[in-house]
């Protein structure tokens, strides 16, 4: 009896010896998305109470943390995502295998103990693709801190297509589609100025969409107000974040998809795309609404869309004194790169500052 005790009282010392072995090699513990300490700027999918749904475009987490070890957490993909993650101005690219249910981006580079920031912003499309969020883990003993916020100038929305989306502007010389790492609305004219002009800003454009038509099955006037990029889905909450000005660039598509399938420009191009201004206006009330043109030869060429939307612009502009235009110079046969999105920014942004309605935000 006593032999039996006494292996058993080795049995059970061993096991808890290999228990605290194995305790040691944990990785840690999961801070999950839904935790309080994590600040979201842009449109995110918060339906579900555990999960958050990473979807459109330079969407930005942000969290404090005092860890030696990070990892960030991913749960399912749809199609594909990429994001910038930095921390303390340390950045890489997290590039996520195409569907899966669950994937580990563990932090490359050495940490300590004290406080550090991370800041995750999705870089590509969200019709490319969208994931969810499952958070952090970190040191057993790590702890994780709200980040103090950064006070901007001002708020800025940016609607538009492939060039303000940023697709292909890292790409070679020939645009491609398949691998949308290349795609980096991060580097977009849309994130340089709001940058420029240090706005908090969000990104709500998809490639191949027009007012009238397009490369997708469905227009700007359709999903502009969603969470995700189909006619669909759930409406998102307006009310939660407002713009001081929001940005619109719409036309590539229109004269595009017509001219490659032998169509006329579309006739209700005009109509279409001030009833478009009038939902933004009925949504944000008291923004300032800048009309953009161009990027592309298209905007910058076409005499059937230039006429049309400076038709729709003056119409605009005679009823409305909140809103008003601007024509980017520069402009590419193919998607504008990066350096291209530079030249498009530091077009739009001395025309910004010289405008009265942007006095303001100069103070």
């Amino acid at each position: 009896m006593f032999r039996h005790r006494h292996l058993a009282f080795l049995f059970l010392s061993s096991a808890l010896i290999v228990a605290r072995v194995l305790a040691s090699e944990t990785p840690g513990k999961l801070v999950p998305g839904s935790d309080p300490h994590f600040a979201y700027d842009g449109r995110f999918d918060k339906s579900s109470p555990k999960h958050v749904v990473a979807i459109w475009q330079s969407s930005r987490i942000g969290i404090d943390f005092k860890s030696e070890h990070l990892e960030l957490e991913f749960g399912p993909l749809v199609d594909q995502s990429y994001f910038d993650a930095d921390v303390d101005g340390v950045r890489e690219i997290v590039a996520l295998a195409p569907n899966r249910l669950h994937q580990t981006y563990v932090w490359p580079h050495s940490l300590d103990g004290s406080l550090h920031h991370l800041t995750l912003s999705k870089r590509n499309e969200a019709a490319s693709g969208y994931v969810t969020f499952d958070g952090i883990t970190i040191d057993r003993k790590g702890k994780v801190i709200t980040p103090v916020a950064h006070h901007y100038r001002l708020k800025a929305i940016f609607f538009g297509d492939s060039i303000t989306a940023g697709a292909c502007n890292e790409d070679g010389p020939a645009d491609q589609w398949e691998n949308r790492k290349t795609h980096n609305a991060n580097k977009s004219y849309a994130a340089l100025t709001a940058q420029a002009i240090d706005a908090d800003f969000e990104n709500i454009s998809v490639s191949g969409m027009g007012i009238v038509t397009g490369y997708v099955p469905f227009v700007a006037s359709q999903i502009w107000d969603r969470v995700y990029p189909k006619a669909e889905a759930a409406r998102a909450d307006l009310t939660r974040w407002t713009p001081d000005i929001v940005f619109v660039n719409y036309g590539e598509n229109d004269t595009s998809y017509t001219r490659v399938h032998g169509q006329p420009f579309p006739a209700y191009f005009t109509k279409d795309y001030i009833r478009y201004i009038e939902a933004l206006r009925g949504a944000f009330p008291t923004a300032q609404i800048v009309l953009l043109r161009g990027g592309m030869s298209g905007g910058a060429e076409n005499l059937d869309l230039r006429t049309a939307w400076t038709h729709a612009c003056d119409r605009l502009e005679k009823k409305d004194p909140r809103v008003s235009h601007f024509v980017f110079h520069h402009f590419t046969a193919q998607h504008p790169r990066v350096i291209d999105d530079q030249t498009m920014t530091d077009e739009l942004v001395p025309w910004l500052k010289e405008q009265a309605f942007f006095r303001p935000f100069l103070k």
